[in-house]
Parts: structure tokens; C-alpha cells; sequence
């Protein structure tokens, strides 16, 4: 085997890619990671991202749930997700006095209060802990299954046993909220977990199958905070690969995949060509398009705005609460039920909303290490700012104008429920400007590579195929032996390693034949 001729040549160096270099290469293949950028990771790193203040932020991914951890326990990873004692904080105006929804992770009576004096009753309450609970049943049934073959229908159906299967499977998701809670800022809560990274209605199944994946992570749905921030996990990953003799090569762009008799040769943009048996495309399957000369597939654009900052303090809120505990899980503003639905209409309709959803969270009061010393003891923090139905078409004629006009926009409906505008809040620079930066779905592609900003890579699929259909792992592509191992792979999306760990699994079944 010649120098530049692999068992396996991984085509993009996020954690996916790496996932799979390390269960590949611990079954003792040789194994080449192409990565166009100087450095590895894709969407999971932490940048300094204000140049004057060492504070490391998970720039882009930020929450950690469906990473499994039979992955981080199979591959020895010293990498830590830490929970949250608050999940939401959803501000609110109740008779006129400000108000809002604290929901912890775990059943408390603060939780019960809180639903009683927003709501005037329990019984809004008694249909979150039914519905929640159902879910938690149907998450632990469908976990296992992850990170095995893909079951059919039929058979995840049968595992999962729960009547909560046609609600979320077989039905619209607005249906369910719509039947199942009265509340229009509770149902709106729910909402957003089918929203997160996806443009849709309530009643599109493409919030249905975002919802599920932001609910099984684990067979919990937690979402945690990665300790030391999302750049550790790609750390100790890169660390285990080198171990492993993985071959690493950065600034290596691809720009073709040819298929042949022999397997696969792989041509890089600075000259470089490399052999393979087989290919895992840790890029978009749009992309992949590109460089295998294939069909390229639609996919809805991506729909949202990133926001991060660096704060000197947290904001005081008007409602009273404690911003520690207001801001420690997700913060939801203007997320009510009706808020989404109008504004994915509007935004539909080529329009800013007038009401921009938007959700965040402080990543340093769970866990500050990835602020120095120094800026600890001063009581810096940071914020990470999600924002809904912002989709990159919004962008295309006049991106600078769109993108300072939302800014300004979600800047102004924080600040309705805040004491201290979060303007007087945010750290300076030494030029004299504020620590917030911000990241239209064009920008997010031009930097890590998610094709229109879509975080997911392409439209996600349920975890399962249809009756009927061939098995497979779910990254297999229309070239034999050349398989997706990112996002873009069925169970792909979100910091999870799946899509990596079944594209390795998938090519060692080949070799046992």
C-alpha cells in the first residue's frame, strides 16, 4: 500500500468524521482525514471569538444531546456534558404585572407554581407532566436503536408500544399541542423544539421529525452543556485519532471523487491525490453532489440567526426572577405558539416578522471554564442567542440591511424584558465596540460549510425506513461503498457522532462480507 493509498479517506474533519476515523481505526484499518480548513472540528469548535478578552465560545454548535454516550464510553473520551437544573425560562406579562414560566429539569413544586399562577390552574401542568412523560417513554425505547441498523417502521413502532407514536410520528405535530394544552405561550415552548434549525408550520411534518431528534438524545432528551465548551470534544477526538495513526491532513480541500474498478481516488485542490477502498463524506450531501458529479438534492434553506456575546454582567429582568436562574437553561422570548406561526407566515411570505422568535442561554453559569481567570473574577458571562424563522432567502437581495435591520429587532424585544438593556450589559472592546457578533444563514455557510445556513445539512428524516425498504445504517449513498457520515445521513444533525459511528459500522460489515 503506497503512501497515499488508505483503507478509508474521510472527506471533511468535523466530529462525525472523527467519530468514525477512531472506531475505524481501532479495528485496525488505515485511515485519511481530509479536512479543507487549517484546523478540525467544522460546526463543534470554540473560538476566541472577541480577540480583546479570553473567552473561548462555542462559536456555532453550543448544547450537546444526542451524542450517545455508549460513543464516549466505546472511545474513552475524557469529555463531560453537564446538566441543568433550570430546562426554561419563558418571560410573560399576567395581568398586566410581569411574569413569567420557570420550568426545571426535574419535577418540582417552583415548576407547579410557576404553571399555576401563569395558567390560573393545574391542569396545564397535569397535560405538560402526561405529555413529557410519554415522551420519555418514547425516547428511551428509541435511543437503543441509534446506533444500530436502521429499524423499519413497523418494527419502531412495535419498540416504541406507546400511544405517543401517532402523535409525533403519525400525525402533525400542531395537532397534538393544539388538542393536548390550551396555553398559547405553553404550546408555544413545545413548539420550538420541532423549530430548532427547521423553517416550518406547525403543521408540517418537518417540525414532527425535528421535534423527535431534539427529544430522544440518551433516551432523555436532556440537553447539557459540554464542559471546557464544544472545542473539547473535537480535542479529545483529534487527540485519540493521532493515537490511532489516523492521518491528518488540513488545508487539504477536496474537489473530486472518482469511483473506478480499484475503489476510489480522491483529487485535493493543492495537488495531492489519494486512493481508497472506501469514502466517508463528513460534508454536506449537497457537496458531496458536487464532488461525485451526482444528482444534487433539494433541501429546505436554513432558517436561522446566530448570535453570541461576551457580557460584563447579566441583565436584571423586570418579572424579578434571578437572571443565574433566568438565563442558566433557555431563555424564550416571544415564542408563543401564535408568535411562531406568524412569523414563519410572514417570513414565508419574504417578509422580516414582525415579532422575531428567539430563544438563548448563558453557557458560563453551568460551566465557566472556557472564561480565563480573570474574567471569571470580574463576573463576565457569555450568551448564546438562537433566532427562529430567519430564513436565508430573507438575506439574499440586501444581507447587510436584513441582518442589521433583524438584529436590531431581536435586541429591542429582549430588551422589553430586561431592567438593564443588554447593550449596557455587553463587554467593550478596546476600539470601542460591543462583544456581539452575529451570523446570517449565508455567513454560517461561507465559514463551516452548512449549505444555505441549514444546520442539519439537508431536511431531516424520521429513525427509521419504510416498510418495505432495503436494510441499511442509513448512510448509505447511490455509489457503493462511498457513504455519508455527517449530518446529512439519516439519525444525522446535531452534535451526535452517530452519523460517524454507523458509516464506520456500515464499512466493517462490508469487509466481514
Amino acid at each position: 500500500m503506497s503512501a497515499n493509498d488508505f483503507d478509508v479517506v474521510i472527506v471533511g474533519g468535523g466530529h462525525n468524521g472523527l467519530v468514525a476515523a477512531c472506531y475505524l481505526a481501532k479495528a485496525g484499518l488505515k485511515i485519511c482525514i481530509l479536512e479543507k480548513n487549517e484546523s478540525l472540528g467544522g460546526a463543534t469548535v470554540s473560538q476566541k471569538v472577541f480577540t480583546d478578552f479570553d473567552a473561548r465560545l462555542s462559536r456555532y454548535s453550543y448544547l450537546v444531546s444526542l451524542l450517545p454516550d455508549q460513543i464516549i464510553l466505546d472511545l474513552g473520551l475524557d469529555f463531560e456534558v453537564l446538566s441543568r437544573d433550570v430546562a426554561s425560562f419563558t418571560p410573560e406579562l399576567v395581568e398586566s404585572e410581569n411574569s413569567g414560566l420557570l420550568i426545571t429539569t426535574e419535577p418540582s413544586e417552583e415548576t407547579e407554581a410557576n404553571f399555576e399562577l401563569l395558567t390560573g390552574n393545574l391542569e396545564e401542568y397535569a397535560a405538560w407532566q402526561s405529555f413529557y412523560g410519554e415522551l420519555h417513554q418514547m425516547a428511551q425505547a428509541i435511543a437503543p436503536t441509534l446506533l444500530k441498523p436502521l429499524p423499519s417502521r413497523s418494527e419502531l413502532r412495535a419498540i416504541v408500544g406507546q400511544p405517543i407514536w401517532n402523535d409525533i410520528m403519525e400525525a402533525p405535530l400542531g395537532e397534538a399541542i393544539e388538542r393536548r394544552f390550551k396555553s398559547d405561550l405553553v404550546r408555544g415552548i413545545v413548539l420550538t423544539d420541532g423549530l430548532i434549525g427547521t423553517f416550518a408550520d406547525a403543521h408540517d411534518f418537518a417540525a414532527n421529525r425535528c421535534f423527535v431528534y431534539h427529544l430522544i438524545g440518551n433516551g432523555s432528551g436532556e440537553w447539557k452543556v459540554p464542559r471546557g465548551g464544544m472545542g473539547k470534544l473535537v480535542a479529545e477526538l483529534t487527540r485519540l485519532a493521532t493515537e490511532l495513526g489516523v492521518q491528518i491532513e488540513t488545508n487539504s480541500q477536496v474537489i473530486a471523487i472518482k469511483n473506478n474498478s480499484a475503489g476510489f481516488e480522491i483529487e485535493t485542490e493543492t495537488g495531492p491525490t489519494y486512493q481508497s477502498k472506501y469514502v466517508l463524506a463528513n460534508c454536506a450531501p449537497q457537496t458531496l453532489a458536487k464532488l461525485a458529479g451526482t444528482p444534487m438534492p433539494e433541501s429546505l434553506d436554513g432558517s436561522q440567526v446566530k448570535i453570541n456575546m461576551l457580557l460584563k454582567k447579566l441583565p436584571r429582568l423586570k418579572s424579578g426572577i434571578d437572571p443565574k436562574l433566568a438565563f442558566a437553561g433557555t431563555f424564550h422570548f416571544d415564542e408563543r405558539y401564535t408568535d411562531l406561526q406568524l412569523a414563519y407566515a410572514q417570513s414565508a411570505a419574504g417578509y422580516i416578522p414582525d415579532l422575531i422568535p428567539a430563544e438563548m442561554y448563558c453557557h458560563t453559569l453551568t460551566d465557566d471554564s472556557i472564561l480565563s481567570p480573570e474574567l471569571n473574577a470580574a463576573g463576565y458571562q457569555t450568551l448564546t442567542m438562537f433566532v427562529m424563522h430567519t430564513p436565508a432567502n430573507l438575506f439574499d437581495q440586501n444581507h447587510d440591511q436584513v441582518k442589521t435591520e433583524i438584529k436590531s429587532k431581536v435586541i429591542h424585544q429582549l430588551n422589553k424584558y430586561l431592567l438593564d438593556p443588554i447593550e449596557d450589559c455587553l463587554a467593550l472592546a478596546s476600539d470601542g465596540s460591543l462583544c456581539i457578533e452575529v451570523k446570517s444563514p449565508q455567513e454560517i455557510e461561507k465559514e463551516i460549510g452548512l449549505p444555505r445556513g441549514n444546520i442539519f445539512h439537508k431536511d431531516l428524516s424520521f429513525p427509521f425506513r419504510e416498510d418495505g425498504e432495503a436494510a441499511s445504517w442509513g448512510v448509505e449513498t447511490a455509489i457503493p461503498n462511498l457513504f455519508l457520515c455527517g449530518a446529512g445521513a439519516i439519525r444525522g444533525g446535531g452534535v451526535s457522532g452517530i452519523p460517524g459511528h454507523n458509516a464506520a459500522a456500515a464499512v466493517l460489515e462490508r469487509l466481514k462480507g
